[in-house]
């Protein structure tokens, strides 16, 4: 299935939300009278688009409409939307090394349940068969049987993995990978982090603590942060977003469980609050079950 199929088969509750109490209207020309406008905030704030973002959305389909009257009122949603989410762009890929440096290391956090290690499995596959030698580091060593999920993911992304007791220091654990890693010649490291609640100061440090220990043993890391959100949470992702912000440096997001979800419309108000970009999207369980995210397929799969 191609990039906007999947799209569009993950946004199909949300778009079911939107769409189907707004269908004639979507089709709808020229200006945008008080009560279609009321109904298409209405539409929109059940999608969890928030209302700051959907005002925005509207005023700016609007001016759309004005300036190209051949579309219908879908079409203009669509476009600003697109527009919204790929004024930042972000990839979750290696990039050049630093000065110095030869090893890629990422992070991927997050509070508890969203996916981080499945996650940090599909990404390494992905990575493995573009030709780039990747090691996941498990640095949660609190959930138990954390290391050993990551493990199987190892195995079935054919990549190497350095894992500890749980109960072990994640920091230490995180200094043996990533050394590991730079002894091994790996291009890629991996480090799948605990769960941890935004709201426990004492979790937020031992993070920061995590990160200061890449930045000691490779220049410039970690080279991305991947922040990943449940798309079922809605805008609960904002409050968590900020707070992670405060204490690590997020690079991007990952938006995990679309498929099965009616609040797909959150991954706009998130991208329009917080001025960070969208990633990687999950789409299911399987080990290609995810994308990169794509702000067009995403707006298509939305108001098509």
């Amino acid at each position: 299935m191609d990039l906007w199929n999947r799209f569009r088969a993950g946004l199909a509750r949300t778009r079911e939300r939107l769409g189907g109490p707004m269908a004639v209207l979507l089709r709808r020309r020229g200006a945008v009278d008080p009560e279609t406008r009321e109904r298409l905030d209405e539409a929109l704030l059940a999608a969890d688009v928030g209302p700051s973002t959907a005002e925005r959305l509207i005023d700016a389909a609007e001016a759309r409409m004005r300036r190209e009257p051949e579309l219908d009122l879908g079409a203009a949603l669509e476009r600003v939307a697109a527009e919204l989410l790929g004024e930042r762009r972000a990839r979750f890929e290696p990039d050049d090394p630093a000065p110095g440096a030869s090893l890629w290391v990422a992070l991927i956090v997050g509070v508890n349940g969203v996916g981080k290690t499945t996650l940090a499995g599909k990404l390494a596959a992905s990575l493995a068969r573009a030709g780039r030698p990747t090691l996941l580091v498990a640095g949660d060593t609190f959930r138990a049987a954390a290391a050993e999920q990551l493990d199987v993911w190892a195995g079935r992304a054919g990549v190497e993995i350095v894992s500890a007791r749980s109960g072990a220091d994640p920091a230490a654990v995180v200094h043996d990978g990533v050394s590991a890693a730079l002894a091994r010649g790996t291009r890629v490291a991996l480090i799948d982090t605990a769960g941890r609640l935004h709201t426990k100061h004492n979790l937020m440090a031992e993070l920061e603590k995590v990160a200061r220990v890449c930045a000691r043993l490779v220049p410039g890391a970690p080279h991305h942060t991947l922040l990943v959100l449940d798309a079922t949470l809605g805008q609960n992702g904002i409050a968590q977003a900020r707070e992670f912000g405060r204490h690590v440096p997020v690079t991007s997001l990952a938006v995990n469980k679309l498929d099965g979800t009616a609040r797909g419309g959150a991954v706009l108000a998130i991208v329009d609050e917080l001025k960070l970009p969208v990633s990687v999207v999950g789409l299911g369980e399987g080990i290609d079950d995810w994308q990169p995210f794509d702000p067009e397929a995403f707006a298509r799969g939305l108001f098509d």
